[in-house]
């Protein structure tokens, strides 16, 4: 399966952002996204590239959207995927 993950971007060096993931912050390269990326955005990560920026007004329901699916059980393979993507199990870090 693959799957996109949502995080905030915390800060940006080049073409390379931290960004965080429910409290993991990670590396991840912005070379696929077509518009300018800044601390405080959120992207769309796939396996440590940032393929989108999500649009402001979209963040709240893809965040939602999210939750709901780290909510499920554990054995919930969309929950899997995401928590693959991030690194981390929603304990939330």
């Amino acid at each position: 399966m693959c799957l996109g993950v949502p995080g905030r971007v915390v800060s940006v060096n080049g073409f390379s952002a931290v960004v965080d993931f429910w409290g993991v912050q990670k590396q991840v390269l912005l070379h696929l996204v077509d518009e300018p990326v800044g601390p405080g955005d959120y992207v769309l990560n796939h396996v440590g590239y940032a393929i989108r920026k999500i649009p402001s007004e979209d963040i709240a329901a893809t965040l939602a959207m999210y939750d709901q699916l780290l909510d499920a059980k554990p054995e919930d393979l969309m929950r899997q995927d995401i928590e693959g993507e991030v690194g981390a199990s929603k304990g939330r870090p």
